[in-house]
């Protein structure tokens, strides 16, 4: 009677353990996307929400000399994201002060001059002590083709892929319609969401 009652026992946490195993897998947030940040709007986001998408994640700034990407990021967004690409925008005043204004100031900017639809934040330190622990798990992983470090200017770009591993890093410098971020891009939207 106790082997029927252990093997009854074992077979239910079996079953049990079977059932709950691969669901808890499946929902576990990959680390690059395992923050929560605020919106421009100062609403808490999960970036959690993005899993299963392609993510570029882009530091911003308002009075920057690369300030004109928004509005190929904007086009990029208006091309994918119907086949899954979310673009994030975090402003950041750490390089040469030039994103000085507030969280209305900068949505308004972003939306009237750019037409900006895609993600915003709220303003954040990339580099340093203050650093977001978002930008510190960024910064800290050897990809290529910049591999790690510190943040370089505005328009710094990582590019996360639909199974949440940060799969590119972009100097500043390279365009959102540089064809090699663009092939990144289409290559992992081509692959299926997890």
């Amino acid at each position: 009677m106790t082997r029927m009652f252990f093997v009854g026992s074992f077979s239910l946490c079996a079953m049990m353990f079977g059932a709950i195993a691969p669901a808890s897998a499946a929902e576990k947030t990959p680390a690059a996307l395992d923050f929560r940040m605020k919106s421009l709007g100062g609403k808490e986001v999960d970036l959690g929400k993005y899993r299963g998408k392609v993510v570029l994640v882009v530091n911003v700034a308002s009075k920057c000399g690369l300030t004109p990407q928004y509005e190929q990021l904007q086009k990029l967004h208006e091309k994918y994201a119907g086949r899954g690409l979310a673009i994030v925008g975090f402003p950041c005043n750490q390089f040469g002060k030039q994103e000085p204004g507030t969280a209305k100031e900068i949505e308004q900017f972003c939306r009237l001059n750019y037409g900006v639809t895609f993600d915003m934040f709220a303003k954040i330190d990339v580099n340093g002590e203050d650093a977001c622990d978002l930008y510190k798990h960024l910064t800290s992983l050897d990809t290529q083709p910049k591999g790690p470090g510190t943040i370089s200017w505005n328009f710094e770009k990582f590019v996360i892929g639909r199974n949440g591993t940060v799969v590119a890093r972009f100097e500043p410098r390279t365009k959102p319609d540089d064809p090699k971020l663009i092939e990144l891009i289409e290559t992992e939207l081509a692959k299926a969401p997890r």
